[in-house]
């Protein structure tokens, strides 16, 4: 794969990165030994983007990755990683006080524990789990990243945008203090394009591009038929009339479809990548199979100026995670 830039940084990351939630779990029954293959196969083929968390999996995904890459002798591949909030609340709420949800001491033990499991003396970039920008003033998450960064435990420091609502962190970005972005970019959210990618860009701000598929919709595979295996959150995220409403839009797609873009996955993350304020998009793989088709896809023939610019009618705001947990 080609590569590009990841923001002020100058890291050269392949735009297909490997998003390792499905890795911890959550998503169904867990299978390490085709996790692991997946991953081996990713870097196989020029993935070396790696995006985990403390919470996928209450450190498994961590682990499962520290084991891939340290058997791997190739080019060079870079990990991030994520602190959650102290007070474990998804999304951040403005409300609560920066020295609750992110003390430096939590995001300094919580890396330092974050480094034992990926068994690395260094992570490359590592992130906060939630943000919002009421934060921006505090000390407490500037001189967590200060101290790790001049301990040489972290290479590199950003946030993960709040769910929807890439608004958040728009004055955090303003300050060029932070290195990266994380925030959910597919073709029904598409909010980010408005405000966020044009300031990253200004501040040569990565961006890390989430949920590409919408938790699997833009994959194109779900039907009105479709049921999820115990243990798998979307039966929340796609409960009531959601799953339908949502097939029926992903129908509409299909007329986008063409040689070089043979499927919606395909063009779900061609127009992830087409945006050129996206370094780099992570869609979860939990096996071989779906690296060397997210990998197909993104070798494919890019989507031109006309068909983007068809496809923002497709913009659909809406937030399927309120209650997917209940």
């Amino acid at each position: 794969m080609t590569t590009r830039r990841f923001g002020k940084i100058g890291w050269e990351i392949a735009p297909l990165g490997y998003g390792c939630w499905g890795l911890g779990g959550d998503w169904g029954p867990r299978d390490d030994t085709e996790g692991a293959r997946a991953l081996q196969r990713a870097l196989a083929l020029g993935v070396n983007f790696f995006d985990t968390a403390y919470v996928y999996g209450d450190g498994h995904s961590e682990r499962l990755v520290g084991r891939v890459l340290r058997g791997w002798k190739g080019a060079p591949v870079y990990v991030a990683t994520k602190v959650p909030a102290k007070t474990m609340e998804w999304p951040a709420q403005p409300t609560t006080p920066a020295a609750r949800a992110f003390p430096t001491d939590w995001i300094i033990r919580c890396t330092e524990a974050s480094l034992k499991r990926l068994g690395v003396e260094t992570i490359d970039l590592q992130q906060l789990h939630v943000w919002t920008d009421t934060w921006v003033e505090a000390d407490e998450w500037r001189k967590g990243a200060e101290r790790l960064k001049r301990d040489g435990k972290i290479r590199a420091f950003g946030v993960s945008i709040n769910d929807h609502e890439p608004d958040s962190a728009l004055r955090l970005v303003a300050t060029g203090e932070i290195d990266s972005v994380q925030v959910i970019y597919n073709l029904f959210e598409q909010s980010p394009e408005h405000k966020l990618f044009p300031l990253c860009q200004e501040h040569g701000v990565a961006v890390i591009a989430r949920v590409p598929f919408d938790e699997g919709s833009l994959t194109g595979a779900f039907t009105t038929e479709t049921r999820f295996p115990r243990g798998d959150w979307r039966a929340g995220y796609f409960k009531g009339t959601r799953l339908a409403e949502t097939v029926e839009r992903v129908d509409r797609l299909k007329e986008f479809l063409r040689p070089g873009v043979p499927t919606v996955s395909a063009l779900a993350l061609q127009f992830a990548i087409g945006h050129p304020a996206v370094s780099v998009v992570i869609p979860g793989m939990r096996r071989a199979a779906h690296v060397e088709a997210n990998a197909a896809a993104v070798a494919g023939t890019p989507l031109t100026a006309e068909e983007l610019a068809r496809l923002r009618a497709h913009a659909w705001p809406r937030n399927f995670y309120v209650g997917a947990w209940d």
